[in-house]
């Protein structure tokens, strides 16, 4: 048997942590894999040789892509050539549609290459039309929700729900969250910050977070507040955080002390306000209540709303079906509006606590590890062609 050849691409950290564990999964399936493609120290760390660097890609907002579309371009064309000459078996894209789908159409232009897309998209939410487009150059879907799988089979491709990675992610122990509060809280109430995962989302939402904060402090003596955060953000979140009136531990996630840092971070903390996105589903596996808030650009956040199909858009609330998360999006992502919201979760921290334990069963919790369902699924799929 020939060996397995894999192209997979990724271009941001929760693709990249995707994009690990399948990685993982295809090796324990197929121990002769072979790896080519683009992805962060993760995914890297599992043996992949990144063409260039993933943080190139880790761009979001319609507004917020044009001043880097020249650039992207290049790379969609550079990596769509990649592909097509080194014809792998299969072309895994996670995420990242501005890029991913673009690379896979012109894939598919020169090839007959089977391409998988990992993370559906969420035509539940918005532009239900992206499905059926999607399926012009996409064969396979894996889907991390449950209620996934019915709309891209509408739409014409296979689509598995494999389980969202979450629900397998180690969490912190109590000797680690103990030595975590004896070194950086000691006894102090502990809220978690999250501004975001890219440089655009923390610069225009530090400012309204921090204020949030700082208002919210006034009614809880001795807060302390954590923001675990990139490597490549560290220096950005640290003056932002600075200049929070509340004391403050700011600290880089990416090394191995780091993520355990952050595990700990995640899991002692008494509540958390966060962007919107898949943070949400981590701090429910830590059975931590929180506020979710977001902004876009103003040119973004103008085409995006009109859009939008759901009265929320955090997971934790689609995937329970209740709305207990407070969330404060667009227009309502105002720093008395969220330290309001704040205050309110802090007076009833344990009112979200049915909902966070529905989602995590719901995502898999108790079944196999996603990137093993997700190898399967490739596996499985490309074997009956």
């Amino acid at each position: 048997m020939a060996a397995l050849s894999v192209f997979i691409i990724a271009g941001e950290p929760s693709g990249d942590r995707l994009g690990a564990a399948v990685m993982v999964g295809l090796k324990a399936e197929r121990p002769d894999v072979v790896f080519d493609g683009v992805g962060g120290p993760l995914m890297q760390a599992e043996g992949l040789v990144s063409r260039f660097p993933m943080q190139e890609l880790s761009v979001m907002g319609i507004a917020e892509i044009l001043p880097k579309y020249r650039a992207l371009k290049r790379r969609i064309r550079e990596t769509a050539d990649q592909v097509v000459t080194g014809v792998p078996d299969v072309m895994i894209t996670i995420d990242s549609p501005d890029f991913s789908l673009r690379v896979a159409k012109l894939v598919k232009a020169g090839s007959n290459i089977r391409t998988v897309h990992y993370v559906a998209p969420s035509v539940w939410a918005w532009r239900a039309g992206r499905a059926a487009k999607m399926a012009r150059v996409i064969d396979h879907v894996l889907a991390l929700l449950p209620f996934e799988p019915p709309l891209m089979q509408d739409a014409g491709m296979a689509c598995d729900f494999v389980g969202h990675p979450v629900v397998g992610e180690p969490l912190a122990s109590d000797a680690e969250i103990a030595a975590f509060r004896r070194d950086h809280l000691g006894d102090a109430p502990t809220l978690l910050v999250l501004p975001g995962s890219r440089r655009s989302e923390v610069g225009r939402l530090s400012e309204t977070f921090g204020a949030a904060v700082s208002q919210f402090a006034q009614d809880v003596p001795g807060l302390r507040v954590v923001v675990p955060t990139l490597a490549h953000l560290y220096d950005d979140v640290s003056r932002m955080v600075g200049e929070w009136d509340v004391e403050s531990c700011v600290f880089s996630s990416d090394s191995p002390e780091g993520m355990a840092q952050k595990r700990s971070a995640f899991a002692t903390a008494d509540m958390a306000l966060a962007a919107s996105g898949t943070v949400s589903l981590e701090l429910a596996a830590n059975a931590t209540p929180m506020v979710i808030a977001y902004d876009m650009n103003r040119i973004s956040r103008a085409i995006i709303r009109r859009m939008l199909r759901v009265d929320t858009v955090t997971l934790v609330n689609l995937v329970s079906e209740t709305r207990v998360v407070p969330e404060f999006i667009f227009g309502d992502c105002q720093a008395d509006k969220i330290a309001g919201g704040l205050g309110d979760v802090w007076a009833d921290r344990h009112a979200q606590d049915a909902a966070m334990d529905l989602t995590m069963e719901r995502l898999g919790r108790d079944g196999l590890p996603s990137g093993v369902l997700a190898a399967r699924a490739i596996l499985g799929r490309l074997s009956d062609e």
